[in-house]
Order: structure tokens, then sequence, then C-alpha cells
């Protein structure tokens, strides 16, 4: 028989379980590496961003003409 599903985290809860994550407790190499693995995470959120954005202005575009 399957486990029953664990429940699902609410949005932002991740982000703020790391934002007050006593970070001391990690050696130099360990920050280095959750410094780089931050940072490929903000590249996938600016992306996610953008495609936000340009879908938005699509959007926009279609629906702000005016019939001639």
């Amino acid at each position: 028989m399957d486990e029953p599903a664990q429940p699902r985290q609410g949005r932002g809860a991740l982000q703020d379980s790391l934002s007050k994550e006593d970070l001391d407790l990690y050696s130099v190499e360990e920050l280095d590496t959750r410094i780089a693995v931050l940072e490929t995470e903000i590249v996938r959120v600016r992306s996610a961003r953008e495609r936000k954005l340009s879908g938005r202005a699509a959007a926009d575009a279609l629906f702000s003409r005016r019939p001639d």
C-alpha cells in the first residue's frame, strides 16, 4: 500500500526557512556551495520572471488593440 503524500509547503515557506537557518553551523566550503546553488536559483527565478513579463506584454498588446 502506498504511503500518503506529505502535505505541500505553502508559497514562500522554503524561502522563509532558508533565511532563518543558522549559517554559523556551515563550513566555508558548504557556504560556497550554498552560494552557488542560490545564484543558480536566482538565474532560474529571473528567467521565470522574464517569461511572465513577456506573456503579460503580449496579452496587453493583444487586448489593447483598438478596432480601426
